[in-house]
């Protein structure tokens, strides 16, 4: 079977922290070893919010690939890229915009909740209100399997499910597709054998797992062209030719990474530890944590459950420590530093090896360019047989 393919970015804007860390660095890590992964620097998404001033994404591109290098991803496993470096992001976000229809983005969820968080911004621009499209279009692009989202972000992976049925339906349409499919699967011996009974599974049966099975089988097909396997695609599921695929979800644990006053980690919030902070700096922060109200005094009791500093040893300490806690904070049995001191020594533990990894990057700054002119390069060639199949199916070929 072929692997999946997963596309998943982050904006550049400002150095990244434990929260990104753990919450999706983590998980991109894991990723990378069995799936076929493209990891975009969404410069293009940070300009909906920071048009008027980008010098924060410039100046975070840089540092933040970096992060990731020094937080395990391999270029030589994965696709690290620039979005703007790949124009066919802005060319399929176009396609799309025209068959979008405005109201399936006025009623995406984070648009008004976002609207009504960034008041200090004017978000009343075409590109905050069509961000749910140009992401749609990165998904799309390299026809991704699926898309590690959490849960808040749901809604935009089903309307780059609808935009692509939306397109599907309007451009691809062919006359004969069901005649022209079979003698594919003819033409494709036990291979399109095996493909024609997994489509009779799935449409008899509605069997998803042999719809996926026909759809992975098509994939790894050598002796058919990319417009071929749009017109399986289609046959398969009793449509037209699938030009742009419908990816699935891919539900990512919500990152447990509580901020140093107990809110989720946020750098809006001013209460992040970045991924390579000075570890002095990091014993200042966690010394400075607020504890438990109720405790005052070193002599006063305390309740880790009331208190900021517990959250970061359900990150952080072993069942040892987290039991020590539990039983002498309650009777004052340690004061509010010892309570701190494991976890100071376990987050700087934890960054060692990421500032190990960061060295080499930061000592030869060009090496992290040619990563990415690498990682460019292979998602510019993925992209472009997507839009070769986009542009004929509009007729924009010349």
């Amino acid at each position: 079977m072929s692997q999946d393919i997963i596309l998943s970015g982050m904006r550049p804007t400002g150095k990244l922290h434990l929260g990104h860390y753990h919450g999706v660095l983590k998980n991109w890590v894991a990723m990378q070893q069995t799936s076929q992964c493209y990891f975009m620097v969404a410069d293009l998404h940070a300009l909906t919010t920071a048009y008027e001033d980008p010098s924060i994404i410039k100046s975070s591109i840089w540092d933040m690939v970096i992060d990731w290098l020094a937080a395990g991803l391999d270029p030589e496993k994965a696709a690290i890229f620039i979005q703007s470096k790949v124009p066919q992001h802005a060319e399929l976000h176009l396609a799309l915009s025209m068959v979008t229809p405005l109201s399936w983005l006025e009623r995406v969820p984070t648009y008004k909740d976002q609207i009504t968080k960034l008041t200090d911004k004017d978000l009343g621009t075409y590109g905050f209100l069509g961000y749910p499209v140009l992401m749609s279009a990165d998904i799309l692009l390299y026809r991704a399997t699926k898309v590690p989202v959490g849960e808040d972000q749901i809604p935009h992976v089903e309307i780059c499910r609808e935009i692509a049925r939306r397109f599907n339906h309007f451009y691809g349409k062919e006359p004969n597709y069901e005649e022209l499919a079979q003698a594919l699967l003819k033409k494709m011996g036990k291979v399109g054998k095996e493909i024609a009974k997994l489509r009779t599974a799935y449409l008899q049966n509605g069997d998803e797992d042999a719809l996926k099975q026909a759809h992975q089988l098509v994939l790894a097909s050598q002796n058919v062209n990319s417009e071929e396997k749009n017109r399986l695609f289609g046959f398969i599921e009793n449509k037209g030719r699938s030009i742009l695929y419908e990816p699935e979800v891919s539900l990512t644990k919500a990152s447990k990474m509580p901020g140093l006053d107990g809110a989720k980690m946020s750098k809006s919030y001013g209460n992040t530890i970045t991924m390579r902070e000075d570890p002095q700096s990091v014993s200042k922060k966690i010394r400075a944590m607020p504890t438990d109200p109720a405790r005052v005094r070193r002599t006063d009791p305390g309740d880790p459950e009331k208190c900021p500093v517990w959250q970061f040893h359900l990150v952080y300490s072993s069942e040892e420590t987290k039991q020590w806690v539990k039983t002498e904070c309650p009777k004052a049995g340690i004061g509010c530093i010892d309570c701190k001191q494991p976890l100071i020594e376990s987050v700087v533990a934890e960054q060692q090896p990421i500032f190990e990894r960061a060295q080499k990057y930061l000592d030869n700054p060009a090496l992290v360019q040619e990563i990415v002119l690498m990682g460019s390069e292979k998602a510019r060639k993925a992209a472009q047989t997507t839009m070769n199949d986009v542009r004929a199916a509009l007729g924009l070929e010349v």
